[in-house]
């Protein structure tokens, strides 16, 4: 029985850092493109501007979605698997 949790915590952690490398990127990078775009409308005389901002905000998603979805994963393990 131990080796069968064991086996399925593997599961959940390989699972949850399959998600953390697919769905935080595209959160990153839509963030970007959205941030970026908008501040280029709004401040078009400074584009430097634009970009450091949306790679901020892009950064921001990026570790966001990346600990939510690491603290989701642990929560469902902990609370469903136990």
């Amino acid at each position: 029985m131990g080796v069968h949790l064991a086996q399925q915590g593997g599961i959940v952690s390989g699972l949850s850092v399959a998600l953390v490398l697919i769905f935080a990127p595209l959160a990153a990078l839509s963030s970007y493109l959205i941030t970026y775009i908008e501040y280029k409308k709004h401040f078009p005389e400074d584009p430097k501007k634009a970009r450091r901002q949306a790679l901020y905000f892009a950064l921001a998603a990026l570790l966001f979605f990346a600990f939510i979805t690491f603290l989701f994963v642990f929560l469902i393990d902990k609370l469903l698997l136990s």
